[in-house]
């Protein structure tokens, strides 16, 4: 691939089709897991797009079976000993706002392939491109209130108007995770197909858009996410709760129980 896209390494890129760019998360060996370098390059990596001119629209996707399992814990804020709370608040939140932000505001569309499992900011990649289309069984679980933090990222902001909020309320504070099938039945996703039909419909969404107008199809996105965009408020507060919630007892309890795979104590008083 160009050198434009040599900075991305943690990302695979290949052109299936004229102006069609595919790019592939690729921490197989992690469920492509992102750590501090891939979310930086999964922030920056839509604006390399934009500037692009052979590439008119992108599809993601993820390397072995997994889309995204989110992110990796070991870069999560809490982990950043280096930094005080508040610079490490500071850091998680402009980073889930680069993300989230840096693909509502792309200018070419995104078709995400979500081919198996898509949790936390994983979740937020997959549901964020223009047009989601998952294999049927590929797992998705927001996964926020699972590790004891609010669900920010993209949740608040999009869930609501995709499957709306009665919904939105029940898969992200049940954390219940759905197929790919349940999803596009619960209107989370535009599409749901067989697994080994997933990169091919991706593939042939992604070049009828190539071979559309760019001008109108680049505008229309742009009006369809002024949705978002004027609820950026919503995002904000919610990545912000999930900053200050990182810092607290809550969090650390919450993700020591995930890695021991055992019950979390929840016991101190609450003060919200």
């Amino acid at each position: 691939m160009v050198d434009r896209y040599a900075q991305f390494d943690r990302l695979l890129f290949e052109r299936p089709a004229p102006h069609v760019l595919r790019v592939t998360i690729n921490r197989p060996e992690k469920m492509n897991a992102v750590d501090g370098e891939a979310h930086t390059q999964l922030e920056r990596v839509w604006a390399a797009i934009d500037a692009d001119d052979e590439t008119r629209v992108s599809i993601i996707t993820g390397a072995g079976k997994a889309f995204c399992a989110g992110g990796d814990f070991s870069s999560m804020p809490t982990s950043g000993a280096a930094l005080d709370s508040n610079q490490q608040a500071s850091r998680g939140f402009r980073t889930a706002a680069n993300l989230v932000m840096g693909m509502v505001n792309s200018t070419k569309p995104i078709i995400s392939a979500i081919n198996g499992p898509a949790v936390g900011a994983g979740l937020a990649i997959a549901l964020l491109a223009d047009i989601s289309i998952a294999a049927r069984q590929a797992k998705l679980i927001d996964g926020h209130v699972r590790i004891g933090v609010t669900a920010g990222d993209h949740a608040a902001l999009i869930w609501p108007l995709l499957c709306g909020m009665a919904k939105a309320k029940y898969f992200l504070l049940t954390n219940e995770a759905m197929t790919g099938e349940e999803a596009e039945r619960n209107n989370l996703v535009s599409l749901a197909v067989d697994a080994e039909e997933l990169q091919s419909k991706a593939l042939e969404v992604a070049v009828k858009l190539a071979n559309s107008a760019p001008t109108a199809v680049r505008m229309t996105k742009y009006v369809l996410n002024h949705w978002l965009r004027q609820h950026q408020a919503i995002f904000d507060l919610s990545a912000a709760f999930e900053m200050i919630n990182f810092q607290g007892g809550e969090s650390a309890a919450a993700l020591k129980a995930v890695n021991a795979k055992s019950a979390a104590d929840f016991s101190e008083k609450t003060y919200f």
